[in-house]
């Protein structure tokens, strides 16, 4: 399982077990020792294995078969005016329905202001190139 997966990685890079401990900054026998199965990687030596090989932490484990690594979750959009049985919070601190409610109404006015700004800039720019084209 594990011992496999770094062996094979290690050697897909050309690396030598020296050149791989040395780029993990621990000795070469810890790293020796965890591709022989003789020692147990922590997880955060996991980690720092994932990062160096450029894969997850669950290939090194043997939980997927693909070694590349693939976000756990794609971004998905939230309405924020729904978040109903979510708690949002700022600086560690929940914010309450009220709160919740200004941000909203904050964000919408901001957006409100700055198309305004956007109809102002167009409606100038119309003007004056009238005035060029009469003139």
């Amino acid at each position: 399982m594990i011992l496999n997966r770094l062996t094979k990685l290690r050697k897909s890079n050309n690396w030598s077990l020296q050149e791989t401990a040395d780029l993990l900054g621990i000795a070469k026998s810890t790293y020796a020792g965890y591709e022989s199965g003789h020692r147990r990687p922590s997880l955060e030596a996991i980690k720092l294995m994932a990062d160096l090989f450029q894969t997850s932490t669950d290939y090194i484990l043997g939980r997927v078969e693909d070694p590349k690594f693939q976000p756990a979750f794609e971004k998905t959009a939230i309405e924020l005016a729904d978040c109903l049985f979510v708690d949002l919070s700022v600086d560690g601190s929940t914010l309450s329905q009220e709160e919740i409610e200004y941000v909203i109404a904050f964000i919408r006015a901001k957006r409100e202001l700055g198309q305004r700004k956007e109809q102002g800039k167009n409606s100038v720019g119309e003007s004056s190139y009238l005035n060029e084209k009469t003139n």
